[in-house]
């Protein structure tokens, strides 16, 4: 990808519902469905396991400290996150 790209909600949605098995609620989801707290999925061993799932759908590299609550806290804010390990 180049520095250009914009990576898509969608691709990062397909990732987490893949991830957590939420493939009953995918249609739900938005930018602004909120994340940590509100699926009961995604828990402490969720959320390693979905930073590992984005790392290789993208090609990025997230350290421990990137990990917050700011990251996790909509589907619009992970995508965000993404994008900009991208740049």
């Amino acid at each position: 990808m180049d520095a250009n790209t914009t990576i898509d909600i969608a691709a990062v949605k397909a990732v987490v519902v893949d991830t957590l098995g939420v493939e009953d609620r995918a249609d739900s989801l938005d930018a602004s469905t909120p994340l940590l707290g509100s699926l009961p999925e995604l828990d402490s061993m969720a959320v390693l396991e979905l930073m590992l799932e984005l790392e290789q759908a993208f090609g990025i590299e997230i350290e421990g400290e990137d990990i917050t609550a700011n990251v996790f806290e909509t589907l619009g804010s992970l995508t965000e996150f993404v994008d900009g390990k991208l740049r």
